[in-house]
C-alpha cells in the first residue's frame, strides 16, 4: 500500500503536540489543542459553523458507505431525542469475513513503533477536529445533548480525552527501550554478554461498545487506547448513537489508508434494532480488549463472561453530596443547581444524594434548616431554568423513554420538594424536555433506603435526611462501597469534616470536590488533569485516563541472542 504521508512528515506535523500532552499529563496543568468556542473553526481546513451543518444535513438519508469487507446487509433507525428521524444507513458485517481481515494489517501496524502509532492516530484527532461543528449536530441529534455541550463534550472535550489516551498508550510503550547490550561479570572467565530487543505486541482486536449519552467522549479513550498499542479497533455503538461514532470510523480509516496502514485496522459493527450483537462481539474469540460505557448488568455480565478479553467498564453509580456548612451558601445553591440541571442530569457524574443533617447546616447567612436547604436548592433550580430559552440550552433532551419513566416514578418516592415541569423547544416541538425533580427522603427510614442506594439515572435528585455529619460519612461510605460512584462533593467549613469525607473517599477510590462554589462542577472533569472514575470501586473497572487504562492492552516481548 502507497502512503500519501510519510511517517516523517506526520511526525514533523504532531510529534510538538504529542510533547506537550506528554507534559501535560505529568504536570496536571490546563492544557488542550482543541478549541472550545465555535467561532475558533472555519479556517486551515476545518468547518465553520454553516458548512459543518450543511455537511450534517447532507448525511440524513444518506448510506455511509465505509469500504469494509464482509458488508451483508444495511441498517439504520436513529431517530433524534429532537424528534427527527436522521435516516441513515450503515454497514451490517458478516463477522466470520470482517474479523480476519481486521487481524490481517496487524503486523505492520505493531512494526512501525509507538511513535509512528501516535502521530498516526493524532493525524485522525485533527481530523476529528476539523469536522467539530458536524460532529457537534450528530452528537446532538443522537444523544440528546443541547447544541452547546454537544459542541464541547462531543468535540474538543472528547478529542482531548482521546489524545491524553494516546500521549499515555505512549509512555508506557516506550518505557522499555528498543534495545539492550546486557553484560554480567564471571570473574576470571569472560563476561555473559547478550544483545536483547524488546518490542510491545497487540493482544488483538479491541472492541469499543458505545453508548447513547456521549458517544464520542466515552468512547474515544479506549479506541484510541487500543489503537495507539497496535491493536485493530472494532466500534460497536449503540443503536440509537451510530453516527457520531461512524463517522469518526470513516475518518480514521481514511488516515490509515493515506498512511500506508490497512484500513481495516478499524472498523464498525452496526447492528439492526434489537440484535443485541454485543454479546456476540464480546466472546468472539478475537476480541482481546473490550471498553464498555454503560449498566451494570451488562457491565457484570462483560467482567464474567468475556475471560479472553482485558475488560474496561464505565457502569453506573450512586454519586453522593455531602452537605455540611459552607461560606458561600448562595455559590453552593448556584453550584448544585447547575450539576443537577446539566444535560437533564444524564451524565454519569450528575450528583444524585445529597446528604444534609437533620438539623441543618452553618452558613454565611447563619443556620438552615434541611428544610430551609432543600427549599432554596429547589429555588436555585428554578431559577437557573426558569426562563425556557435558557433551560432548552442546559438541559437538552430526554435521551430514551426509560429516563422519562424513572423522572415520573420518582414523585412517588417521598415527598417532593421540586416537581418536574415540561418545557417547550420551539426548534424541535418533538423534543421531551424535562425539568429535575427533588425528592425528600428520611435516611434512617428503610423504605426510603431502596431509592436513595439505587441509581436513577436521569433529572432526579434526593435530598437525604441523615442524624448527623458521622452519619454523613458513613452513609457516604457504603454508598461508595456497595453502589460505586463516579464522583463524590462535599461542602464543610469543619477541618474534621473535611478530612473524615476525604479520608472514606481515599479508603473507597472515588474521586472527590470540596466546596465548589464557582465555575467549575462535580460533573465535570478536565482531560489531562482529572482522572474520570477510578477504577477502584464498583462504578468503573478503570479510570479515564491512567497509566493502567492503557498498559494492559498490549504487552513486551523478548528476544535475545548471544552477542
Amino acid at each position: 500500500m502507497t502512503a500519501a504521508l510519510s511517517a516523517h512528515e506526520l511526525i514533523a506535523r504532531h510529534r510538538s503536540t504529542l510533547d506537550q500532552a506528554l507534559e501535560a499529563i505529568r504536570t496536571r496543568a490546563y492544557w488542550s489543542p482543541h478549541p472550545e468556542h465555535p467561532k475558533a473553526y472555519g479556517e486551515n481546513g476545518s468547518l465553520d459553523a454553516a458548512a459543518g451543518k450543511a455537511a450534517f444535513d447532507a448525511l440524513l438519508g444518506s448510506r455511509l458507505d465505509l469500504g469494509q469487507p464482509g458488508t451483508d446487509d444495511w441498517v439504520g433507525g436513529e431517530t433524534s431525542p429532537y424528534g427527527i428521524e436522521l435516516g441513515v444507513t450503515y454497514p451490517h458485517a458478516d463477522l466470520d469475513v470482517l474479523l480476519p481481515a481486521m487481524r490481517a494489517g496487524q503486523r505492520a501496524w505493531r512494526d512501525a513503533g509507538a511513535e509512528q502509532r501516535a502521530v498516526v492516530c493524532l493525524e485522525i484527532l485533527k481530523r476529528v477536529s476539523d469536522r467539530t461543528h458536524e460532529f457537534a449536530h450528530a452528537v446532538m441529534h443522537t444523544s440528546g445533548q443541547a447544541f452547546m455541550m454537544a459542541f464541547q463534550a462531543g468535540g474538543p472535550h472528547a478529542q482531548d480525552r482521546g489524545l491524553e489516551a494516546v500521549a499515555y498508550a505512549y509512555v508506557e510503550q516506550v518505557r522499555t527501550p528498543d534495545n539492550a547490550e546486557w553484560s554480567k561479570p564471571q570473574g576470571k572467565r569472560d563476561p555473559l554478554a547478550m544483545t536483547k530487543q524488546f518490542t510491545p505486541v497487540p493482544r488483538g482486536i479491541g472492541l469499543v461498545i458505545g453508548c447513547n449519552t456521549f458517544p464520542t467522549w466515552n468512547s474515544y479513550p479506549g479506541l484510541f487506547a487500543s489503537l495507539a498499542t497496535g491493536n485493530a479497533v472494532l466500534v460497536k455503538p449503540h443503536p440509537r448513537a451510530v453516527l457520531p461514532l461512524a463517522l469518526t470510523v470513516q475518518i480514521a480509516r481514511e488516515v490509515l489508508a493515506e498512511t500506508g496502514f490497512d484500513p481495516n485496522l478499524i472498523a464498525l459493527a452496526a447492528e439492526n434494532p434489537g440484535e443485541g450483537i454485543a454479546k456476540t462481539l464480546a466472546l468472539r474469540p478475537e476480541i482481546r480488549i473490550i471498553d464498555y460505557t454503560g449498566s451494570t448488568e451488562f457491565g457484570d455480565w462483560l467482567e464474567a463472561n468475556a475471560r479472553q478479553a482485558q475488560v474496561y467498564t464505565e457502569k453506573a453509580g450512586v454519586n453522593t453530596v455531602v452537605l455540611h456548612s459552607t461560606s458561600d451558601y448562595e455559590g453552593m445553591l448556584s453550584n448544585l443547581a447547575f450539576s443537577l440541571s446539566l444535560y437533564s442530569g444524564q451524565m454519569c457524574t450528575t450528583p444524585q444524594n445529597l446528604l444534609v443533617p437533620r438539623e441543618g447546616i452553618s452558613t454565611d447567612q447563619g443556620p438552615k434548616s434541611y428544610d430551609e436547604v432543600v427549599a432554596d436548592l429547589a429555588r436555585s433550580v428554578d431559577g437557573l431554568l426558569g426562563d425556557d430559552a435558557r433551560a432548552n440550552a442546559l438541559l437538552g433532551a430526554i435521551v430514551n423513554p426509560d429516563v422519562k419513566a424513572r423522572l415520573e416514578a420518582a414523585s412517588g418516592l417521598g415527598e417532593v420538594a421540586l416537581a418536574s415541569r415540561e418545557i417547550t423547544n420551539p426548534d424541535f416541538p418533538g423534543a421531551v424536555v424535562r425539568t429535575p425533580v427533588i425528592v425528600k427522603l428520611d435516611g434512617a427510614k428503610p423504605d426510603a433506603e431502596a431509592a436513595y442506594m439505587s441509581e436513577c439515572f436521569g433529572p432526579v435528585s434526593f435530598a437525604v435526611a441523615v442524624d448527623s455529619a458521622a452519619d454523613a460519612t458513613e452513609l457516604l461510605r457504603r454508598t461508595v462501597r456497595e453502589k460505586g460512584a463516579m464522583t463524590v462533593g462535599a461542602y464543610t467549613t469543619d477541618p474534621e469534616v473535611e478530612q473524615a469525607v476525604q479520608e472514606v473517599c481515599l479508603e473507597e477510590a472515588a474521586q472527590l470536590s470540596l466546596n465548589l462554589t464557582g465555575g467549575v462542577y462535580v460533573n465535570q472533569t478536565a482531560a489531562f488533569s482529572d482522572f474520570h472514575g477510578s477504577g477502584g470501586n464498583p462504578a468503573a473497572s478503570a479510570a479515564l485516563c491512567d497509566g493502567a487504562f492503557v498498559a494492559n492492552r498490549f504487552r513486551v516481548v523478548e528476544v535475545r541472542r548471544d552477542a
